[in-house]
């Protein structure tokens, strides 16, 4: 589509002495920017209501997920109880799901409805079945929803108290479940719709570049496929037969592993439109450009192959599972830092050539010429430097010896709060402000109000996750309304463990004021006026597609490769799971255990020693050590 630049234009060498345009100055005016063609709105409307309709899905989702979260804050840490303990699960589970599977996912497909149809510079090959897809999605979470929310009353016999993390042995009523895999198939159907979009843009365009957010978008795609499909059969032939009666029991070992194969991708399919956002709109909103278009690909080709074969790393503490699996999930995540490294290297890179394209200078003066005013881009930096945050601790989750410290303790809540809770959600609430005028042509009702908002919302996850992470270190358990227990106290350096829930407490009410402020901007500016002259401009990378090399576009390789790889790390887990504690349960056995091969090969290196040892002395005494056979 369009394109910003840095470089001033030329002059002609005749009397008129007009510009002359070049690949750094697209329409020739000197300011080294493309002209907006129009808005996002102007040139596809009907693909317009579509991302519309999925962000106020997100919305909705966001501010029922925030009204639970700090209910649940608050009860914990003692300072208002208006709701009792029992209840206080439900108030969980509600915080979660609405939050981590609701919020994220509408504004992630509504966020790649938009990357795929601009980039691609087409619509949408049929809008009915985008609606169709979104229908499924609306209704298999508001089934799921209503059957959470029915968990406050006895009334009706509905209930799921069963946390995100839905694995048996906590069962949910069948609603519940159905819900869910109606949810799934809505974002299967998405993807299809993405898919099959691509597939007709590459028919009229054969000889062209995957156009970098597409590839984005269909590379995570995959990735969503390939990880949920563990997640299908685990509620379709476990879970959902279960609660309805038509199984007796489940392995509960088996529903756990299943879970967290999808599970730990669910995070990156969280992050990656956030990635987008960050490589392809923050560098444009700092006045510069991508630094590198084939690194961005390299960054998502690398999430596609190694986000999923690591989910074991959820269950070091598992009995059912041998250590030798463990220690290779543990492997395979820390291989995830390489991505992550190399994101923080090219944002960081592109938005300074922004600031030192507007005069900045000197080593750290640069920071000062950025748009610190504007909340988009404040938003999406403070998302990006918590997000660094957020991987340090996650090292600790990764390593198995240092996690037996921390599993199920407050401290992994504090580290998901880092990631997704402000990695994801702020760079959402954030990009907001500059794609809500995109697609609607209404102007913001107050960026000044905005500016606060993120600010406010990086400041209270700040107070709040830290103060998680320092009970975790306690041993301050999770998942529990009575995280104090009688007779029983955390020694605390300084301070004391009071101190610290006051600190969890402060920090969750301005994160509630914080989505206050954002909901109530979102509103306000629904009831502004539509508007000409918000279009604005996404600038081409330094170093373009032409750099990158052929095979990074070949995904169905790197999808190949990452069923490969999944086979590689979940086939032996998973049958000797099934072997020890059956299909349907019961489970195994409750004590770690190691893999029967390691168990063989123990057995035979005695033997095996000696065995080398006498063919050894045959070939000294034989004098045939260099030819020895």
């Amino acid at each position: 589509m369009t394109a910003t630049a840095d470089a001033p234009a030329t002059t002609s060498p005749d009397a008129t002495n007009e510009p002359v345009t070049n690949e750094d100055d697209p329409d020739g005016d000197g300011d080294g920017a493309a002209t907006p063609e129009g808005t996002f709105y102007d040139r596809f409307p009907a693909e317009a209501r579509i991302v519309r309709a999925t962000f106020l899905g997100a919305f909705l989702a966001f501010a029922i997920g925030t009204t639970f979260g700090i209910i649940q804050t608050l009860h914990r840490t003692g300072i208002a109880r208006p709701f009792s303990s029992v209840d206080y699960y439900t108030f969980l589970t509600a915080h979660g799901v609405f939050l981590v599977l609701s919020f994220t996912i509408f504004f992630l497909v509504g966020v790649f409805t938009w990357a795929l149809v601009r980039s691609l510079d087409r619509p949408l090959v049929n809008t009915r079945f985008s609606w169709a897809w979104y229908g499924l999605m609306a209704v298999g979470m508001t089934l799921t929803g209503i059957t959470i929310l029915a968990g406050f009353t006895s009334a009706v016999d509905l209930s799921a108290d069963v946390l995100f993390t839905f694995y048996a042995p906590l069962q949910a009523h069948p609603l519940f479940y159905g819900g869910l895999a109606v949810f799934l198939v809505g974002t299967w159907l998405a993807g299809l719709d993405w898919w099959r979009t691509y597939l007709a843009w590459r028919r009229e365009n054969p000889d062209e570049r995957i156009p970098l957010q597409t590839f984005m978008v269909l590379t995570t795609t995959i990735m969503w496929y390939v990880a949920t499909s563990a997640l299908a059969i685990s509620v379709l032939f476990f879970l959902l037969p279960w609660s309805l009666g038509l199984i007796e029991t489940v392995n509960p070992t088996l529903t756990r592993t299943l879970f967290w194969f999808f599970g730990h991708p669910v995070v990156y399919f969280w992050l990656m439109p956030a990635y987008l956002l960050w490589y392809t709109v923050l560098p444009s909103i700092a006045g510069g450009r991508l630094f590198s278009d084939p690194l961005a690909r390299v960054v998502f080709v690398l999430f596609l192959l190694l986000s999923t074969p690591v989910g074991i790393h959820h269950q070091y503490l598992d009995p059912g599972i041998a250590e030798g699996f463990k220690f290779v999930s543990m492997t395979n995540t820390m291989f995830l830092l390489l991505p992550s490294l190399l994101t923080a290297f090219t944002v960081v890179a592109s938005v300074e050539y922004g600031a030192r394209v507007r005069g900045g200078t000197g080593l750290f003066g640069w920071l000062r010429t950025l748009p610190w005013r504007d909340p988009a881009f404040t938003g999406m930096m403070l998302a990006g430097l918590m997000f660094a945050a957020g991987g340090y601790s996650g090292m600790v989750n990764a390593g198995m010896n240092i996690n037996y410290l921390i599993h199920n303790t407050i401290w992994v809540p504090g580290h998901f709060h880092l990631t997704v809770g402000t990695a994801v959600a702020l760079t959402f609430m954030a990009a907001t402000y500059w794609l809500w005028p995109q697609i609607t042509n209404k102007p913001i009702y107050s960026k000044q109000i905005g500016l606060a908002q993120v600010v406010l919302w990086f400041a209270g996850m700040a107070l709040m996750s830290n103060a998680m992470h320092a009970q975790g270190l306690l041993g301050a358990p999770r998942r529990t309304a009575e995280p104090e227990y009688a007779g029983f106290e955390y020694g605390t350096a300084f301070g004391g463990f009071q101190e610290l829930n006051v600190q969890i407490a402060i920090g969750g009410t301005i994160l509630f004021a914080s989505a206050v402020l954002f909901l109530s901007n979102v509103v306000l500016t629904m009831g502004n006026s539509r508007t000409d002259g918000l279009a604005e401009t996404i600038s081409e990378p330094i170093s373009g597609p032409e750099d990158a090399p052929l095979v990074l576009d070949n995904i169905r390789l790197w999808g190949g490769i990452a069923v490969l790889l999944v086979l590689l790390a979940y086939a032996l887990p998973i049958v000797a799971i099934i072997q020890r504690g059956g299909l349907f349960g019961p489970g195994g056995e409750a004590f770690p255990m190691v893999l029967d091969a390691l168990s063989i090969l123990v057995d035979q290196t005695p033997d095996a020693i000696a065995l080398l040892a006498d063919r050894t002395v045959d070939a000294l005494g034989g004098g045939r050590l260099g030819g020895w056979p």
